[in-house]
């Protein structure tokens, strides 16, 4: 059959010369004499004379690769916007003034855009120009009396940039700055880098006298914008609700919308592996406060949540100690100065910037109380605390002395146990997003395979040890222990201090006539701290309050020693200035 087809076929042979042709498989003619196989096939006029493997292998030479899908142009400073938004509402649910979202945060993302120069400036720094000046003519570009909707929610299918907001308001004599002119070729260019249009340029931009947005920073933007609204929530209080899934921050961006496609440079930018810590987003609140040029904070007043009247309070509630310890708080903040509004309210313009850790600063005068009336050297704590115990024994009816040895029992064993299930969650946390990352938009079904392979294989693991893997989310609250009543003896709010008073004439003072100086020496050098902790230096009690108190606020235990250091400085000034002048002395002397 082959050789009668390929009879029409009369050319030679390029390796015999001789003119016997047969047709292969594939169609192809072939020498008969020598097999050798030509380039040239015979045109199928009909394909029912065509076997079914050359129809399949015709039919995958025909199938073309599907084209990536392509979602918005977006800039990275959407992204963090969407973050901001997520954050916003999530602090709204918890009770936040909706103030907060609608104008503090509003105001202060729009400052943000602008002294960073990528929004409400006649030359953003996308237009590819050099200079970008803020027009401070007109009021629509002054930054804080516009309008625009920049915290809005994505809405149309072209994915609104935060360039396009506020159009109302810019007026023909101050024109914005234009968007780059080769759009198509940037859309291009991150298609393979990266999802966004200028994700690439982020990563790599270091431009001086600017703070560049991460992650952290929309924290640091929305303990700014509490702390102006002085609510309720403090800095330790928004980390803590991150920790417990109720503000999103890690992992945020898997609630982008599904037009912004995220992958290559952007993972680095938005994909967080750490939990943030205390000191770090401080450190950035007075960062973008500074470059904000914000002006002062309103005043923090005695009816305010954040002065440290009322924050001790709530921790001597938390820490489940005696009430009556309130008033030996007062006094410490009274004498140290503390609770002076001018001390308290956030100024990041003036001369002498005076920034406040608020809970942090109420925790420490609590130390300090502890100290005044226990000392804590690891001996008269336990003496007194004999002393309690033998009047409670033998006064069973009257009101309690605080037993400091009871309660150290009590609390410790509460504090193991919560220690120990953090510790777990932690290393049980998954930081993979359900949404995965992947370097380049050829790796996203690779990266979606492998996904759903690790959820299939958590699934079967989870079958064969019999657990199900469910993730409960506890309810927000601002106290992390649960003290319960007298019932159990467990609580020790209503405890009496008479165990460590005593009467001296018509005033009750504390037995405890001494008191030791958490540091003797504050550092001078260059280094960021100012004092330097060492557990083998302090008894073992001031260690188990410092870890207790640091793991309420989850900070470091020598960020609070340090607070405790400051405020011991202010409280006892004789005894330091005693101690600089002896020093001098010792220097003339040696020299």
């Amino acid at each position: 059959m082959d050789l009668e087809e390929a009879r029409e076929f009369r050319e030679r042979c390029t390796q015999c010369a001789a003119v016997s042709w047969g047709l292969t498989d594939e169609g192809r003619y072939y020498c008969t004499s020598c097999h050798n196989v030509t380039e040239k096939s015979k045109e199928v006029l009909s394909t029912e004379a065509i076997p079914n493997t050359k129809i399949q292998a015709i039919n995958r030479g025909l199938k073309r690769k599907k084209k990536p899908e392509r979602g918005w142009d977006w800039y990275v400073c959407e992204g963090f916007q969407h973050i901001l938004c997520q954050q916003a509402e999530a602090l709204q649910t918890l009770g936040v003034s909706p103030e907060l979202k609608s104008q503090v945060l509003h105001n202060l993302w729009r400052r943000y855009l602008q002294k960073s120069r990528l929004a409400y400036c006649r030359n953003p720094v996308y237009s590819g120009r050099r200079a970008a000046a803020v027009s401070d003519d007109n009021p629509s570009h002054s930054g804080w009396d516009s309008e625009p909707e920049l915290l809005s929610d994505f809405s149309g299918p072209s994915g609104p940039s935060v360039f396009d907001s506020g159009a109302e308001s810019q007026t023909d004599a101050h024109p914005r700055g234009p968007l780059p002119s080769s759009k198509a070729s940037q859309s291009d260019m991150s298609s393979v880098c990266s999802g966004s249009l200028d994700g690439v340029e982020y990563s790599l931009r270091k431009a001086k006298g600017t703070v560049k947005m991460t992650v952290p920073g929309t924290l640091a933007l929305c303990s700014l914008s509490l702390l102006w609204q002085r609510e309720a929530i403090t800095l330790s209080d928004l980390l803590r609700l991150v920790e417990e899934g109720h503000v999103p921050c890690v992992n945020a961006f898997q609630h982008f919308p599904e037009e912004m496609k995220l992958y290559g440079r952007d993972k680095g930018i938005f994909a967080v592996e750490s939990w943030p810590t205390y000191e770090d987003i401080y450190r950035k609140m007075v960062e973008v406060a500074t470059f904000l040029d914000l002006p002062r904070f309103p005043d923090i007043t005695e009816d305010c949540y954040l002065h440290p009247n009322i924050l001790c309070m709530k921790y001597l509630m938390e820490a489940n100690l005696p009430d009556e310890m309130h008033n030996f708080t007062c006094q410490v903040v009274k004498m140290a100065g503390l609770g002076e509004v001018d001390f308290l309210t956030f100024d990041p313009i003036a001369k002498k910037k005076n920034t406040v850790k608020y809970d942090v600063q109420a925790v420490a005068v609590i130390v300090i109380v502890l100290k005044l009336l226990f000392l804590l050297d690891d001996n008269l704590e336990w003496s007194l605390s004999a002393v309690a115990e033998t009047h409670n024994e033998e006064n069973k009816e009257d009101k309690p002395w605080f037993d400091f040895r009871k309660w150290y029992h009590v609390v410790k064993k509460s504090f193991d146990e919560k220690k120990r299930k953090l510790e777990e969650a932690r290393a049980k946390y998954v930081w993979k997003s359900e949404k995965p990352l992947y370097h380049s938009s050829i790796d996203r079904s690779v990266a979606y395979k492998r996904r759903e392979m690790v959820v299939n294989l958590q699934k079967q693991f989870s079958m064969l040890v019999d657990s199900t893997p469910t993730v409960t989310r506890k309810s927000p609250s601002s106290f992390q222990f649960n003290w319960t009543g007298d019932a159990d003896g467990t609580c020790f709010h209503g405890h009496s201090l008479q165990g460590a008073l005593e009467k001296r004439g018509q005033s009750l003072t504390t037995r405890n006539a001494l008191y030791w100086l958490s540091t003797q020496r504050f550092c001078r050098s260059y280094c960021k701290h100012v004092t330097t902790y060492e557990e083998s230096n302090f008894s073992l009690s001031y260690q188990f309050i410092l870890n207790f108190f640091s793991f309420l606020l989850r900070i470091n235990v020598y960020f609070l020693h340090e607070e405790v250091s400051l405020i011991e400085k202010r409280l006892f000034k004789t005894k330091y200035s005693k101690a600089k002048k002896k020093s001098s002395r010792s220097r003339k002397v040696r020299k």
